[in-house]
């Protein structure tokens, strides 16, 4: 996965996590409830970041360093 990629505003929460488990535990990290949330298909990582109040520039960081994109 490339960083275009992962912050393609399309990119659904469900296939992130599907197709890259190993970003699960970031999302954990912040006590974030996408993991299994039934409307995951449907929300991106700007809605999740939007919702939870997170800086997105920061969430996209630590999810490209679990999938070690630079």
């Amino acid at each position: 996965m490339t960083r275009d990629q992962l912050e393609d505003p399309d990119l659904a929460l469900e296939d992130l996590m599907q197709n890259f488990p190993e970003t699960i535990p970031v999302f954990l990290r912040h006590k974030m409830l996408c993991v299994g949330c039934m409307v995951n298909p449907f929300h991106t990582v700007l809605d999740a970041c939007a919702e939870y109040g997170l800086n997105t520039d920061s969430f996209y960081a630590e999810l490209a360093e679990v999938l070690l994109i630079v």
